[in-house]
């Protein structure tokens, strides 16, 4: 790989999902740490992504925002790794689905974390039954969401506890 890799994020941030999979990819990065309503709104930064959030990567002239979108994108950069599936397997169809996933998972946490949530008609997430009762009808009996041998989605039994960690994080308890 020729092109520098270059992370955006804080330390307290949804940035930590990307650092996760920049990791997983052996691959090496520079790392710049972002202040919230500082540096993360200078022209510098906006320049990279005009919405001023984290995290972001940008490797050489293409920039990567959304942890979802960087964790398809570093999957396939590093295909050694067999982070992903094969591009054309049935898996991956599953792959996209459960990596999507992130995004009404964080609305939810976001939403009650702030005490507002949307109305079940317009959430992405539906209600909070229906987003942990999706995730335990698709986790099941089984160890992983996708295919064993992938790294870029490792939703288990053994990861979440039967969703309890889940749970607790929504502030429903186990």
């Amino acid at each position: 790989m020729s092109d520098k890799l270059t992370f955006y994020t804080h330390p307290f941030s949804r940035g930590r999902v990307a650092r996760w999979m920049l990791e997983e990819t052996g691959l090496p990065y520079d790392t710049v740490i972002l202040d919230y309503g500082t540096t993360m709104k200078a022209p510098e930064y906006l320049a990279i992504n005009p919405m001023g959030k984290v995290p972001a990567l940008r490797h050489g002239d293409t920039v990567v925002t959304e942890n979802a979108a960087i964790c398809l994108y570093l999957a396939d950069l590093a295909v050694d790794r067999r982070l992903a599936p094969p591009p054309g397997s049935k898996e991956r169809g599953s792959y996209y689905r459960w990596i999507s996933f992130m995004g009404p998972l964080e609305q939810l946490m976001m939403a009650k974390s702030t005490g507002k949530l949307a109305e079940p008609g317009t959430a992405g997430y539906g209600t909070e039954a229906d987003l942990v009762g999706t995730l335990e009808w698709a986790i099941g009996e089984r160890e992983h969401l996708v295919v064993e041998a992938l790294r870029a989605i490792r939703v288990g039994h053994d990861e979440v506890e039967h969703l309890g960690v889940l749970r607790q994080a929504l502030g429903g308890g186990e």
